[in-house]
């Protein structure tokens, strides 16, 4: 009787372990502003993250400092909405024509040196998110240049950056692209990276073997207009992933814009349709609640789940494009002329 006791007492106290912990609000502190379009962000820590923005500008606000550089394409202020950090460099990418993904030296106070490492001219040119598997390897994705997504692989650090040729990969569809709306085009855990379309198609593109080899799924999402489908994509473990986005031309439509897949992105399952928030450009689970917490941002409000998208709830009607946790209470979240650190309680 003494051990079966033991027995249950130890499972629940497992049990409650693993519960993770509801929201009911969010403290919105805002650590910076500028006449800036902020679409994407990298934290470093709960004091420290890097953002990429238009006019040129890319930043690291530390502790409410921000220390900025402004990077010019020979006579042009190129507008970033894609951006990475690795151990020792950040890397921006810009969208449109040309295409030109910088690489900047960080000494763990500032930014230093910044290099040209890939260009691309053309008129179809347009990049949407970079994000990197490790220190070594790394991934950028956007729009179509002929039949297939641009998909850009460094293997070196992020040196030297090589484009996919589309004999290697899936091929869209006329109209299916992608969105530079929050960086978070492209979802990687372990091996893994998923990356999102929309437009005419919204499908998930994934390879299991860091952009070797790659198949493609239908989802449900809302598509056929230039302006529907997925917007974000994020995985919280190989099999558990989420993707939000619907209609930028009709954001409060809550029909077909959010989904979770449990077997990898295989199959995609809509999330309380019809219910909860419309449009969001940006999804991200909440860290250590076993793929149950979520919390997505777009320019109507800020939105959570506590039950892996069954119901939502609203938090704030701040407008924000992105959304990254550094913990399981803290993220940092980017919008129209501000960064801000976002507390949930």
């Amino acid at each position: 009787m003494k051990l079966i006791s033991v027995v249950l007492i130890t499972l629940l106290l497992i049990s409650c372990s693993k519960k993770s912990k509801s929201f009911d609000s969010v403290e919105i502190e805002t650590i910076f502003t500028d006449s800036l379009s902020i679409r994407a962000i990298a934290p470093l820590n709960e004091n420290r993250v890097w953002f990429a923005a238009n006019k040129g500008m890319v930043g690291l606000i530390d502790r409410n400092i921000p220390k900025l550089a402004t990077i010019k394409y020979e006579d042009s202020l190129l507008h970033f909405r894609a951006l990475a950090a690795t151990k020792e460099n950040v890397f921006v990418l810009s969208i449109a024509n040309p295409a030109v993904l910088y690489k900047i030296g960080f000494n763990g106070n500032e930014a230093t040196n910044i290099e040209e490492v890939y260009v691309e001219i053309g008129e179809k040119v347009f990049y949407d998110s970079l994000a990197f598997w490790n220190n070594k390897e790394g991934i950028a994705m956007g729009d179509p240049t002929q039949d297939c997504l641009s998909i850009l692989i460094t293997r070196d650090g992020g040196n030297s950056w090589s484009k996919v040729d589309c004999s290697q990969l899936p091929k869209t569809e006329e109209g299916e692209a992608g969105f530079a709306a929050s960086n978070t085009n492209i979802a990687i855990y372990g091996n893994h990276v998923w990356i999102a379309s929309g437009g005419k198609r919204a499908r998930v593109f994934h390879s299991a073997d860091k952009g070797t080899t790659w198949k493609v799924y239908n989802t449900p999402i809302l598509q056929g207009k230039p302006m529907t489908g997925i917007y974000s994509i994020r995985f919280y473990n190989e099999e558990i992933g989420v993707i939000f986005g619907g209609d930028w031309e009709n954001k409060s439509f809550n029909e077909g814009n959010k989904a979770i897949t449990r077997d990898g992105g295989k199959t995609w399952k809509l999330m309380a349709n019809g219910q909860g928030p419309g449009y969001r450009s940006s999804v991200a689970f909440v860290p250590n609640s076993n793929g149950n917490g979520m919390v997505a941002v777009g320019s109507p409000g800020i939105s959570y789940s506590h039950d892996a998208g069954n119901s939502w709830k609203e938090l704030s009607k701040e407008g924000l494009y992105a959304i990254e946790f550094v913990n399981d209470s803290i993220a940092f979240g980017s919008g129209q002329n501000r960064i801000v650190k976002l507390k949930f309680q």
